[in-house]
């Protein structure tokens, strides 16, 4: 019943649909400069509204991208980079403010402020942060008409044209286009590449790839080495001068060969040899070798977040295991439940620069931004994350064969490269997982770029995390 009511909020959210069927906000276009990887950019920055269709037919959505795009250099040779974060859902508001804008967001609640983003890849490429259709200021154009979006293959399909609209529109035909997506965002990156031949990509950029290995087996094989290094970040295992990622690469070593055989030998596994498969376990992930046998050897996510600081009355986060808070703590609706949703890494004390002012009218740091710092003219308010929209998703079979159909598109287009990053303390979206559906879909790994941050979900929540990454894809989009 309660999913039915979402749905049909979803369904009845007030979108200004009048108003947004009789013309899109004008564009605002203003002029900055920066300093980005220890270089001064003068940029321009971009808002701007394009109609779109889920598929064929007439436009029944209006997408609100927020471009930068630099003027002291030549832009034909410059790379572009599409981003869009998860969800479904979700606006660029992580990726945006939290890592490759040219402004990033400090502080919380009333306290938030925008200032300086140096890691910012601006000196590089040019960035276009692309709200789908239900996020940020990106809506359907009336009442009724959002349904088709909310699917992959809508979603995607609408995303898509924003991008080859934006590179007609931008005279950037002819430059290096890269895709980047987080969480979500990774399965609609790969389908845009399916579904986008013509938009000829040169790169497909995934953070915390959405993976869900089948089978009686993988599903855990896969995620025994997130459950290492996260019990090796809480020191529940002795640490002997290992790194979070050996800690990592010995549990792959352990989970592809004795645990995996161990799973499927099943009810005909000697118990001596069980016992010794959970002693081993329990050696790597830090949870008592009772508990493992317990549950046959087979871990699920809650049986590790929920026990591994049980003895402290506390859980872990499943997006970053290095959050925490009480078993007893109130209940509360996904995924506001999980304390890695929010966590932030404690930050080195230093000045920052470029803070804006506090907005005169009382808006958020974000809106702010766009209304007064940016000028876009528009009565929506900003959705960083629209639950509705979550639950009124239609999923089909297109997230499961997503990294499939990319490797598919890589065929068709041997120039197109991939790369992705993984925190290893992320349990929603296993590291492991996520190369393991990669293989297993056939993506070449000569054009396989991978990183892997001791971070969480969000693999740019660390500063040093956030200055690695930011090189990283400065090295892979470089034309």
């Amino acid at each position: 019943m309660l999913r039915q009511i979402l749905v049909t909020l979803a369904l009845a959210i007030s979108l200004s649909g009048a108003a947004l069927a009789e013309a899109p906000p004008a564009p605002a276009v203003t002029v900055h400069n920066g300093v980005f990887n220890g270089q001064a950019v003068a940029y321009r920055a971009h808002v701007e509204a394009w109609r779109v269709s889920p598929g064929e037919g007439e436009p029944s959505g209006q997408i609100i991208t927020t471009s930068y795009v630099r003027t002291d250099v030549p832009s034909g040779p410059r790379p572009v980079i599409f981003l869009f974060n998860g969800g479904p859902g979700a606006s660029t508001t992580p990726l945006h403010f939290g890592a490759f804008g040219p402004k990033r967001r400090l502080g919380e609640g009333a306290e938030q402020r925008m200032v300086d983003n140096p890691d910012s890849p601006l000196d590089a490429a040019d960035l276009v942060f692309i709200d789908p259709v239900g996020t940020g200021y990106s809506r359907p154009l009336s009442e009724g008409q959002g349904q088709a979006f909310w699917t992959p293959d809508g979603d995607a399909l609408s995303v898509k044209a924003v991008i080859a609209d934006w590179l007609k529109a931008h005279g950037r035909e002819t430059s290096p286009r890269h895709v980047l997506g987080q969480s979500y965002g990774t399965t609609r990156a790969a389908l845009i590449a399916h579904h986008g031949a013509n938009l000829k990509l040169d790169g497909v950029l995934l953070f915390a790839l959405v993976a869900r290995p089948p089978g009686f087996e993988m599903p855990y094989v896969t995620t025994l080495p997130s459950f290492a290094a996260s019990a090796w970040s809480h020191g529940r295992i002795p640490r002997e001068g290992r790194t979070a990622q050996e800690v990592y690469e010995a549990a792959v070593v352990f989970a592809r060969t004795d645990y995996v055989r161990a799973l499927i030998a099943g009810a005909s596994l000697p118990e001596d040899e069980k016992r010794a498969v959970a002693q081993a376990m329990s050696d790597l992930i830090g949870l008592p070798t009772e508990l493992i046998l317990e549950k046959n050897l087979r871990l699920s996510r809650a049986d590790f977040y929920l026990n591994l600081l049980k003895d402290q009355g506390m859980r872990t986060g499943q997006l970053d295991t290095r959050a925490t808070r009480p078993l007893d703590a109130p209940a509360q609706r996904p995924p506001y439940d999980d304390p890695g949703l929010s966590y932030t890494p404690p930050r080195p004390a230093g000045a920052v620069t470029g803070q804006l002012p506090a907005s005169t009218a009382g808006l958020s740091a974000v809106e702010s931004y766009f209304k007064e710092h940016l000028g876009f003219a528009t009565p929506e308010t900003y959705e960083a994350l629209n639950l509705e929209v979550n639950a009124a998703w239609t999923w089909g079979r297109g997230e499961d064969e997503a990294n499939q159909r990319l490797a598919e598109a890589m065929v068709a287009n041997p120039r197109l490269r991939v790369f992705w990053a993984a925190g290893l303390y992320d349990l929603s979206t296993p590291a492991y997982a996520g190369r393991y559906m990669l293989d297993q879909a056939g993506v070449p790994a000569e054009r396989l770029t991978a990183a892997l941050f001791a971070s969480g979900h969000s693999v740019f929540v660390d500063p040093e995390g956030l200055t690695r990454l930011s090189a990283a894809v400065r090295t892979f989009v470089a034309p």
